[in-house]
């Protein structure tokens, strides 16, 4: 990544303050994501989350999230998250969002 920012061996931003739109672009570059107007609703509520909270969400959060804002059901919101992120939560979402990786996960 050649944006000026800290990450792991796998890919992570250390530190979650230094993301941004660019280093969030930057990331999903590099997992094959062209970012655009269906990703930011996830990644700013990730972010927002993270900021009230100090703990990245359980994707079961995003979920009920997504139904909400989509008005549909938690099966249509749940296929919505892996239709933009297809390697999972953890390995895109979360990354695409400036988390660090979590040592343990729960998927939902």
């Amino acid at each position: 990544m050649n944006i000026q920012a800290s990450t792991d061996v796998e890919g992570y931003l250390v530190n979650p303050d230094d993301w941004n739109e660019e280093i969030a672009n930057a990331l999903a570059k590099e997992e094959g994501i062209e970012l655009n107007e269906a990703y930011w609703p996830v990644l700013n509520f990730i972010r927002e989350y993270y900021g009230e909270h100090h703990i990245v969400p359980d994707v079961r959060h995003v979920i009920d999230y997504l139904a909400a804002e989509n008005q549909c059901g938690k099966k249509t919101a749940k296929k919505i998250i892996f239709e933009l992120f297809p390697y999972g939560y953890v390995k895109q979402a979360c990354k695409i969002a400036g988390m660090r990786k979590p040592r343990a996960w729960s998927t939902g």
